[in-house]
């Protein structure tokens, strides 16, 4: 549902992580009716867009286990989750979190839960829920979302301890980039960019482009800025915004920003 990004948390903390809707959302604010079950938080109501079959299958055979008519329902909501997920990552939890209150023991569901909480900067449910959801399947997949969780509350040292961690051999190679990504972000927060710098510099040579190397670049240009190196951050900022086709970084705006001569207003907040 989600990956680590560019290395910055995507959300900092904004007051303590309570557990309740992080936008303050009610039905009458959204318009949406909610399902009322007697001792616990509505869920919130299920588009139509939102269909069981939609969901990986791998996950679908994970639900059999819960009946028919319980698996389609929490099938519903992990799909509305995926589907909310950019747009709207606060209703997206509250879809995560009513198909937990039905399948509370599978990875799946505790993992939908943690990446939403991500999305929406409840760091802590998603630390909880992530670690949860490794307990139960015993896959280090979302080391790197985990160690991005920890520099949003403000622990980048605990995101550099996660590269210690045994599961961090068996990452694949997408997830082997993104953890570096982010452990780059945390040397940065500590105030120190040039081992920011060198734990991406071998990397960023290798030949071939991949789905993350947009975002390598990018964190990348941003560790070179930091460590007092603007034009060659403009470069890799350029050269990220050649191939980002999609869109996931402002490598354009930042290199704009750059080459013009103008503060970059991102740059203090590089460390922070």
């Amino acid at each position: 549902m989600g990956s680590a990004g560019t290395g910055a948390p995507r959300n900092r903390p904004t007051g303590t992580d309570s557990g309740t809707d992080a936008s303050g959302r009610t039905a009458r604010d959204t318009g949406s009716r909610r399902t009322q079950r007697p001792g616990r938080l509505p869920a919130p109501a299920l588009p139509d867009t939102a269909r069981a079959e939609l969901l990986d299958h791998e996950i679908t055979r994970e639900l059999r286990g819960l009946g028919i008519s319980v698996a389609e329902t929490v099938a519903r909501h992990l799909v509305a989750a995926g589907i909310h997920l950019d747009e709207d990552p606060a209703l997206a939890l509250e879809h995560a979190r009513a198909a937990a209150v039905l399948a509370s023991r599978i990875a799946a569901v505790r993992e939908a839960v943690g990446l939403a909480a991500y999305h929406a900067g409840e760091f802590t449910t998603a630390l909880a829920e992530l670690r949860a959801a490794r307990r139960i399947d015993g896959s280090p997949r979302h080391l790197p979302v985990m160690a991005d969780v920890e520099r949003g509350l403000g622990r980048p040292e605990r995101a550099l301890l996660l590269a210690r961690d045994p599961g961090a051999a068996e990452l694949d190679e997408a997830g082997r980039i993104e953890l570096l990504i982010v452990l780059s972000g945390a040397r940065r927060d500590l105030g120190e960019p040039q081992a920011a710098v060198l734990l991406l510099q071998d990397e960023v040579t290798a030949s071939g482009l991949k789905q993350w190397t947009p975002r390598l670049w990018y964190a990348y240009a941003e560790a070179l800025l930091a460590a007092g190196r603007p034009t060659d951050a403009t470069r890799w900022f350029t050269s990220a915004a050649t191939i980002d086709e999609a869109g996931e970084t402002d490598a354009a705006d930042r290199a704009a920003l750059l080459d013009d001569g103008e503060p970059d207003p991102t740059a203090d907040k590089a460390g922070s």
